[in-house]
């Protein structure tokens, strides 16, 4: 992610960097285990992963997406992370990792995870800078906060 445009300092903001890191760091974990063979570890994990990404994905889509995507030079990018979301959510949700195909899927799911994040954390928060509005802002907040069952930490 850059660190020159300052959006790393919305509280908003911070928060789906701190999932993307909790994200990211949940399918390694996965990925190790199904390296070792720890089928009921791997197993485990994705369903902290499926319940994780659920709830970071409604906090994007239901909020920052949302407002965004009412931005005409932002529509078709966020459409498409969209679209990535509900790809990786099926595999994820449907693949056995008792079967290697099943693993195989999985593991491709969880590679495209860091330049899905990439797209959100280089192209989208950075245009949410100049493209939203407070009462915009103000709209993403809530929606992360319903979500989520607590405030954005300041």
């Amino acid at each position: 992610m850059c660190h020159y445009c300052g959006c790393r300092d919305i509280p908003l903001i911070k928060e789906f960097i701190a999932e993307h890191e909790s994200i990211v760091n949940l399918a390694g974990d996965i990925r190790r285990a199904l390296e070792r063979g720890e089928i009921p570890g791997a197993q485990r994990d994705l369903l902290r992963l499926r319940q994780e990404l659920r709830e970071h994905w409604a906090g994007e889509e239901q909020g920052l997406f949302t407002v965004m995507r009412a931005e005409p030079e932002c529509t078709d990018y966020v459409d498409a992370l969209e679209l990535e979301h509900r790809e990786m959510a099926a595999i994820v949700a449907e693949a056995d990792l008792h079967t290697a195909a099943g693993q195989e899927l999985v593991l491709a799911s969880l590679a495209a995870l860091r330049p899905h994040i990439e797209k959100e954390e280089d192209g989208l928060f950075p245009m949410s800078l100049t493209a939203l509005s407070g009462d915009q802002w103000d709209v993403a907040i809530n929606a992360w906060e319903l979500v989520h069952r607590r405030p954005v930490p300041d």
